[in-house]
């Protein structure tokens, strides 16, 4: 997904669910340059 190891699951505040949550719900590293380099000339 290219985030860090442990970037969610090592928080020790988040339950799986919340995590699992997270997750999904994020905007990957990956992506967001994708969609930045597409949008600036």
């Amino acid at each position: 997904m290219g985030l860090p190891i442990s970037w969610v699951t090592d928080s020790g505040e988040l339950t799986q669910n919340q995590q699992v949550t997270a997750l999904g719900n994020g905007v990957l590293p990956l992506q967001a340059t994708s969609a930045l380099s597409m949008l600036v000339p």
